[in-house]
């Protein structure tokens, strides 16, 4: 099923790139929370909505152009979880630096991602612990790396206080910014070994990144790095699991293999998008609501 869903990534990035390029209307608009939303990000979203239905029709669909209530999808145990065009901002800016982003969520966890960059032509897929990345037709797999310093990739469009006093605290280090889910591809493809976030971000945004990420190496555990850092996670609800969530929960992350991506997540409603949930799980595993 991969194979699949990496073409149906592609007819998702031409049409993208059929506004990109002029040869559709772009006709801009603004969501509820503020946030642009194009010809582009709804002909994706029609596109990959018509494949998996096709592909997978007894599986649901949360996609950020169309997210079910979460009183719809609370118990949801298997879905597709899409960003049919991660980094719009980009788009605008024409910086090609936007992906399409499908994962499959299963249990709580993201069992397959790929995330596909259509204005550089570059895929990155994962699945069963492998990871790969897809550029001038030749598929290599790829592996988180260490380096030192390490290079820090942060968001080209969002920062804050926050993230400048980590990395003031950080050390010696690089950095780089770049748009979309590609952050998560420069750590798997061990480009760069540290993507901080401390801001809030839409479940949609993350699963196909973390999934890729995970699959080539990257590790959540707890305690370990000689640098932790301690945020907490509200949440108002259990997941589907069984595991238990008090109303405030630390979540650790670290440097090198064990630091990927830091979220401040809450059990809150932007505008009518529900936040990005993500907990530890008991045994150390990121967990998706």
């Amino acid at each position: 099923m991969l194979e699949q869903i990496c073409q149906l990534s592609r007819e998702a990035g031409a049409a993208i790139m059929a506004v990109y390029d002029g040869e559709q209307p772009l006709d801009v608009a603004q969501k509820k929370d503020d946030s642009p939303v194009t010809a582009a990000d709804l002909a994706a979203h029609h596109i990959i909505k018509r494949g998996l239905a096709a592909l997978t029709p007894d599986v649901p669909l949360l996609s950020e152009e169309d997210p079910p209530a979460w009183e719809v999808r609370r118990n949801w145990t298997r879905y597709w979880l899409v960003d049919p065009l991660d980094g719009t901002k980009e788009f605008l800016n024409r910086n090609g630096e936007f992906t399409v982003n499908i994962a499959l969520i299963e249990d709580g966890q993201a069992v397959m991602g790929v995330v596909y960059a259509p204005a550089i032509d570059v895929l990155y897929l994962a699945e069963r612990g492998k990871a790969w990345k897809e550029e001038k037709g030749q598929r290599q797999a790829i592996r988180v790396s260490n380096a030192h310093p390490p290079l820090v990739v942060v968001s080209r469009s969002h920062s804050d206080e926050e993230l400048k006093d980590y990395l003031n605290q950080l050390g010696e280090h690089q950095t780089i910014s770049v748009g979309s889910s590609l952050k998560f591809c420069l750590v798997a493809e061990g480009k760069a070994q540290l993507y901080p976030r401390f801001g809030p971000t839409n479940i949609w945004d993350t699963g196909a990144g973390h999934a890729v990420a995970v699959a080539a190496g990257r590790r959540s555990t707890t305690g370990r790095a000689s640098r932790c850092f301690i945020r907490r996670v509200n949440l108002s609800s259990t997941p589907a699991s069984g595991f238990r969530c008090s109303d405030s929960v630390q979540e650790l992350v670290q440097l090198g293999h064990d630091l990927l991506h830091l979220f401040r997540c809450q059990r809150a409603v932007f505008g009518e998008l529900d936040l990005a949930l993500f907990i530890q799980h008991h045994n150390g595993r990121p967990f998706w609501l």
